[in-house]
Order: C-alpha cells, then sequence, then structure tokens
C-alpha cells in the first residue's frame, strides 16, 4: 500500500497569476491593518479595530495561501481550515471587544470612523476585484476572495456605523456594527471550516491509499 506522493509531498511550480495576486493584497491588508488600528484606538471605535483585526488576519490568510499555492491540493485543503479557524477566531475578539465597549460607554469619534472606512472600503475593493478572477481557481483562492467580500461588507458597515454616530452621539451604532460583523465571521468560519474539512477528509492518505500492484 503506498501513498499518491501528489497528496501528501509535491512541490509545484507557484502560478505566477494566483502569486502576484496575493503579494498585492497582503500588502495592502498588512498596511492598512496597521492605520485602521491607530485609528481605532484614537477614535475609541469598536467597528474600527474590528475591521483592523480583520485585516491583520487577512495578511495572515494571504500569507499561509502564497506559501500553500505551491503545493498539493492537500495543502490547500489545511490551510482553508486554518482560515476558518482564524476567523472564527477574530469574531469572538470582536464580541469581547463589544463587551468591554458596553461596559465604558465610550461614544467613538464618527468623523475618523468615516475617514477611515472610506480608504479602507476602497483598498479592500481593490482586493476583492484582484481576487475574483481566481474565486474558482481551487479551494484555497476560493476562501481567500471570500475574505475579502467579507472585508468590503465590513467596510460598509463602518460608515454606516460612523454616520449613525454622528446623527444619534450615542455608541450603540459603533457596538451593533460590531455584533453584526462578528456574525459575518462566523458563518464564513464555518463555511470555509466546512469546505476545508470535506477536502482534507477526501485527500486523506487513508482513503487514498492503493494497492501496489
Amino acid at each position: 500500500m503506498i501513498v499518491p506522493m501528489q497528496d501528501c509531498c509535491e512541490i509545484r511550480a507557484i502560478p505566477e497569476r494566483q502569486r502576484r495576486v496575493l503579494v498585492v493584497v497582503l500588502c495592502i491588508n498588512a498596511v492598512m491593518f496597521v492605520g485602521e488600528l491607530g485609528a481605532g484606538l484614537l477614535a475609541h471605535s469598536t467597528a474600527l479595530l474590528a475591521d483592523s483585526v480583520d485585516m491583520l488576519g487577512d495578511a495572515i490568510v494571504y500569507g499561509f495561501s502564497l506559501y500553500v499555492v505551491a503545493r498539493g491540493a492537500r495543502w490547500q485543503a489545511r490551510a482553508a481550515v486554518l482560515k476558518g479557524g482564524i476567523m472564527a477566531m477574530f469574531g469572538a475578539g470582536v464580541l469581547i471587544e463589544v463587551a468591554i465597549k458596553i461596559l465604558h460607554g465610550v461614544t467613538p469619534a464618527a468623523d475618523v470612523m468615516s475617514g477611515v472606512g472610506i480608504i479602507a472600503l476602497a483598498a479592500n475593493v481593490v482586493c476583492l476585484w484582484l481576487l475574483w478572477r481566481h474565486k474558482d481557481d481551487d479551494v484555497n483562492m476560493g476562501s481567500a476572495w471570500l475574505c475579502s467580500r467579507n472585508d468590503v461588507v465590513a467596510n460598509a458597515g463602518v460608515l454606516l456605523a460612523a454616520a449613525a454616530v454622528a446623527l444619534t452621539g450615542s455608541a450603540w451604532p459603533d457596538v451593533a456594527i460590531g455584533l453584526v460583523i462578528a456574525s459575518l465571521f462566523g458563518i464564513s468560519a464555518v463555511k470555509v471550516l466546512r469546505d476545508g474539512l470535506v477536502d482534507v477528509t477526501v485527500r486523506d492518505p487513508a482513503n487514498s491509499r492503493r494497492a501496489i500492484p
């Protein structure tokens, strides 16, 4: 009984079109993480902080995607499982931040939220466009595109929260958007984990062995 080499240790040439896209979106997310984290702390915004953590998670995700894109399908399936776990972890982090915000009752700065939110939205629209052409390549690129799609939705939520905070003078819109982002993380994490686990199971050596003639 042997295990097919392509399922365990094959190293393939990195598809250049995938590599270029992943490098670009990784750099965009790393830069935006730093910017949004600083702005979120300055503005006391749960939504901005949640979005900055999402940017960091995506940078990690894209970096790992760049690593496994050169390897066999089993590596890509494992990467999808890791991405799902990261998304779930950040969703839990947002819930914790929301709880802290409710306890302290600090109202965020709507003008800072709006300005940074617009920049982040533009950056993520670019990432989404770059990844869209590759979302059906494999489970690895598909989950990377899903992360980027979630970013665009979260950015729109930040802008909505900023407008509501400006109109009401209350922190509750910021808290509400944080909860929505956490829910989005949770739903996406379940989908990515499910797809990745299915691929891992299908490509498990125990299910892929064949008898030696």
